[in-house]
This record gives C-alpha cells, sequence and structure tokens, in this order.
C-alpha cells in the first residue's frame, strides 16, 4: 500500500530537500529540485541553502556569470533557472504578455511598440540603463498612458517594451546590487540571444517543461502540470503524451515517469527526522495545487490551514516532506520567530539556529515577496512567538 509518508518523503528526497544535493553546483541543484520562483524575495536564496547549505556570495556570483539567471518563463512568471533552460524559459513566456495585452487595450499598436524597442536596443549599444536612463534615452518615443493606464497598473509603454525585449531573448535585466531579493534593475543587451539556435516549436517546448515537472516532483496529476504550465486541458495532455506516464498505482490520478518506478518503490522513508527551512513559494509547495499531502490530517485543521490549505502565508519548515512548522524572520530581534506543530527536538532547534545566522548574516531579511515587509509581518511573527499556527 502506497503511504502520503512514503510519498511525499520521496518528493523530498527528489527535490533535495534531504541534504542529497550538498556539494552541487547552483544550476545542479535547480536542474534537479526545479526552478526557484522569484518575486523579490528570498525563495531562491532559501532553495540554495535548504537543499545544499550555498552562500548568498556564491549564488549571487552565479547570477553574475549566468550560470544562473532570472527569467521570465513559465506562466509568465519570474523563476531562477539554470543556463542550460533560459532559451526554454523564454519560449514559454512569450504566450503570457500582459503588459502588451494591457496596453493594447489602451490603444496602443504594434507599430508603436515596435518603434520603442528599436530606440531601447539602440540606447542599450552604448551599456546598461535603468527605466529612467532608458526612459529619457528614448525620448518622445516612451508615451504617457495617462489615467486610464494608471487604473489599469501600466503608466506608459516602456514596460510594454521591455517585456517584449526580454521574452524574445534581445535584452535582460541586471539586479542593480546583483541580489535576487529586491526589484530594482538595469537592462542590457543579451548576445548571443539565448533563443538564436533554439530550434523547437511551442508545443515541443511545454513536452520539455512537462519532462522537467515530473522529474522535479517524481509524481502528479496531469491536472497539477496543467496548472504549474497555464495552460488548457488538451494541451496539457499533449504535453505529457510523449512521456508514457503511468498510474502511480491502480486507479490513482497521480501520474510517474516509468523510469522513476524502480526508485520509487524501492525508496526507503528516512527513520530520522530531515528538517529544512524553506521558502513559502519553495518549489515543494509550486508545483501542486494543493499543500493537504503535506500535512498531517490533525495539521490540517490548525487556523492557518483551516480555510482550505492551498498555499503559505509564512515560510515553511519540513521534515521528510511533512510541513512541521512555519516561519518568520523577525528584524527588529534579528531571529526566527517559529512555531512547530511537532515537540521540537535538538536537531530541529539546530535547524532553525542555523538558518536564523544565515539570515542575519548574509540575507539581513527573510521577506517572502516584494510588498513583504517587517511590519506587515508582525501579527505573523506575534502569532508564531505565541504558538499559534
Amino acid at each position: 500500500m502506497i503511504t502520503n509518508a512514503h510519498v511525499r518523503a520521496w518528493q523530498a528526497h527528489r527535490q533535495g530537500v534531504d541534504g542529497s544535493l550538498a556539494g552541487r553546483t547552483t544550476a545542479e541543484i535547480l536542474s534537479s529540485s526545479g526552478w526557484a520562483r522569484s518575486v523579490a524575495g528570498v525563495s531562491p536564496y532559501l532553495t540554495f541553502f535548504s537543499r545544499a547549505g550555498v552562500g548568498r556570495e556564491q549564488v549571487d556570483a552565479d547570477v553574475a556569470a549566468l550560470s544562473i539567471h532570472e527569467l521570465p518563463s513559465a506562466r509568465g512568471c519570474t523563476y531562477v533557472l539554470p543556463r542550460s533552460d533560459f532559451a526554454l524559459g523564454l519560449k514559454l513566456s512569450q504566450g503570457f504578455n500582459g503588459d502588451r495585452k494591457t496596453a493594447e487595450k489602451l490603444g496602443v499598436a504594434e507599430q508603436e511598440i515596435g518603434r520603442l524597442c528599436e530606440k531601447v536596443m539602440a540606447a542599450l549599444e552604448t551599456g546598461p540603463l535603468d527605466p529612467e536612463g532608458l526612459r529619457d534615452a528614448a525620448g518622445k518615443a516612451v508615451r504617457n498612458l495617462g489615467e486610464e493606464g494608471k487604473k489599469k497598473g501600466l503608466t506608459t509603454t516602456l514596460p510594454v517594451a521591455l517585456e517584449q525585449l526580454q521574452n524574445s531573448g534581445h535584452i535582460h535585466r541586471v539586479p542593480l546590487n546583483g541580489r535576487l531579493d529586491q526589484q530594482r534593475y538595469r537592462y542590457q543587451l543579451w548576445r548571443p540571444n539565448p533563443l538564436s539556435e533554439f530550434t523547437l516549436s511551442t508545443e515541443e517546448a511545454y513536452v520539455e517543461l512537462a519532462r522537467r515537472f515530473f522529474h522535479w516532483i517524481g509524481t502528479a496529476t496531469v491536472a497539477e502540470f496543467q496548472e504549474f504550465a497555464d495552460v488548457g486541458v488538451k494541451a496539457a495532455r499533449d504535453a505529457v503524451a510523449p512521456l508514457g506516464l503511468e498510474p502511480l498505482a491502480p486507479g490513482d490520478t497521480r501520474m510517474i515517469q516509468p523510469a522513476d518506478r524502480a526508485s520509487f518503490e524501492g525508496f526507503q522513508v528516512p527513520s530520522q527526522p530531515c528538517y529544512a527551512l524553506v521558502g513559502s513559494i519553495d518549489s515543494m509547495f509550486q508545483m501542486r495545487r494543493e499543500i493537504s499531502s503535506l500535512l498531517d490530517p490533525a495539521d490540517a485543521q490548525r487556523p492557518t490551514f483551516a480555510h482550505g490549505p492551498r498555499g503559505l502565508g509564512s515560510h515553511a519548515i519540513l521534515d521528510r516532506g511533512r510541513i512541521v512548522g512555519l516561519w518568520e524572520y523577525d528584524p527588529e530581534q534579528s531571529s526566527i520567530a517559529w512555531s512547530s506543530f511537532i515537540k521540537p527536538d535538538r536537531q530541529l532547534k539546530e535547524a532553525v539556529a542555523k538558518t536564523e545566522a544565515y539570515v542575519r548574516d548574509q540575507l539581513g531579511d527573510a521577506r517572502g515577496f516584494s510588498l513583504d515587509n517587517p511590519k506587515s509581518r508582525a501579527p505573523r511573527i506575534a502569532a508564531l512567538r505565541a504558538g499559534v499556527a
């Protein structure tokens, strides 16, 4: 009989949350555990630290060297990808031009954006520029979209051109201070364009995404892949068809690649705890439609999850794939506020202390996303310190 504990522990092993990726490069970690979702928070850094103890300086150096990079990719969302997947990620991003669609509704013609793209490319010939520098260089080619545009979150046409040029691989953005947990960038030309020798069609690109998805998570439903990729039912089925997926067990909707069957069936759930403090948008959560499978039934009734567990409001503590606690960083006390669903043992306290030192000494804070800040986080910190999770 297949138990939920077996499945989630095996998935945690596949993701490297058990420490099995120690000694790997950042690019190898992403290839094994999945692209790291980035929204100007610390989750990418926590991905590398929780799996292999990789420090911030090494991650930043690899970003600067383009061994890994933050790019628009699946669903048009930004992820940190390994170099081997740059072209695939960009190809997948091209159907999700949100700013372009908004601009069309505001009456901005394709030709206008084309002219602005030319101006941006010409301006970047002299070197990287931030958005303000690009606005100055492009001059009247950048149009203010007035109050209507402001209501729709698009004040000028410049973001439309930048989105288009990024998705097509002509330019890429570089963090101003070299860090992934902020949202200020310069833009520079990308030569050679990563897409210049990429020959896969859109349909073939989704097959490759499906192949990676099931490699990263080990076992999942086709519906979970569909949601991860943000495609229709038929497109999802077409993408997974070449993989020859098999049901995890007779009548089970979860699927597995045949090559992974022996690994799954031969896997032994570790007898000892294996704790990892991960970000709220870690790959363990991003590739599933719910997180209830990562919770013991009693924990699903806790206040944090009582209204239908789907996502996490705080960072998580994992043990062999199970969510056993939640945590936040408290900058005022330079410490982690945490609450566990189990009796804390020595190993758990050591795991918390290790991550606390990493955040304090290398990151300075652990915001989950761009708008997260100590003030907005205060109620969660207080609840965790009070043991309410």
